[in-house]
């Protein structure tokens, strides 16, 4: 039996695939709000929402996926509601409820008993271990943003390219980017055992940065990123099957290789390199 056929011949290696299939479409796709509408620190800050969550789950005696959903959900509906009442700015807004995510998962952690592996696990995450359960779970989160995105996809668009004149034509823009939002703190919670609490976000904003480098059109940004965030992850399950290396950290250098080929073949770039200087 060749080493091919022995990798497929696992189950936990098949669940994982599955497992890379979903989480990289879906943190592909939501990926491209981060990018286009410029909230990379949003992202971040809903990151470690779902880490607290989790952790506060397993602090109690709980599965961490519903705490990690419960919690990023929760930051996600918070940071503009807080931003708007507060009289601050959506930044120093996500400043705040960053601050508060990164200390109570630090305080769970803490609060940990015995060797904390499974918090350990948490942050760092392992594609390799996930269940039918937790297969089914991503199923369950990547169903409503599919159907959200095609059933508002020209909404979306004109959020994306230009809010204040989707507001000007009437589109409820405010509320399309909460969905959004929310969306993207599903996506992040869902794919947190995967890749890890630490470092789901690379899969979110870096499958999303390579296909910016490739395409102006939104429908082909989509497709590309989908594309760049499984091929990260099964990428990353090969290499770590076959190197012996931690696999969420190795789907995130995967990730970082398609990027940095991209950006070196990319049309914009040459594009760019053409320009005037003044014109830059």
């Amino acid at each position: 039996m060749s080493m091919e056929e022995s990798f497929l011949s696992y189950g936990f290696i098949q669940r994982a695939i599955l497992a890379g299939l979903l989480s990289g479409l879906a943190c592909g796709m939501a990926g491209v709000f981060v990018v286009l509408l410029r909230i990379s620190f949003v992202g971040v800050c809903i990151s470690h929402a779902a880490l607290a969550g989790a952790l506060v789950s397993v602090f109690v005696g709980l599965p961490p996926l519903p705490g990690a959903m419960a919690l990023s959900l929760a930051a996600s509906a918070a940071i503009s509601p807080l931003a708007g009442r507060g009289g601050i700015s959506p930044d120093t807004a996500t400043g705040v409820v960053f601050s508060i995510m990164l200390s109570v998962s630090m305080l769970a952690l803490g609060l940990l008993p015995g060797a904390r592996t499974d918090g350990l696990g948490l942050i760092w995450g392992s594609i390799m271990t996930v269940t039918g359960a937790d297969l089914y779970f991503l199923i369950a989160v990547i169903t409503p943003f599919l159907v959200f995105l095609c059933a508002f996809f020209k909404e979306v668009q004109a959020v994306l390219c230009h809010k204040d004149a989707a507001l000007a034509a009437g589109i409820p823009a405010h509320s399309i980017s909460q969905a959004m939002l929310l969306l993207l703190g599903a996506v992040i919670a869902a794919g947190m055992k995967a890749v890890g609490g630490l470092l789901i976000y690379s899969l979110i904003i870096t499958p999303a940065a390579a296909a910016y480098q490739l395409t102006y059109r939104l429908k082909t940004l989509f497709v590309l990123s989908a594309l760049f965030g499984v091929l990260s992850c099964w990428m990353g399950i090969w290499g770590s099957y076959a190197l012996g290396w931690p696999s969420g950290a190795t789907i995130v250098l995967a990730a970082t290789g398609i990027l940095l080929l991209c950006v070196a073949f990319s049309p914009k770039r040459r594009e760019r390199a053409l320009m005037p200087p003044e014109s830059l």
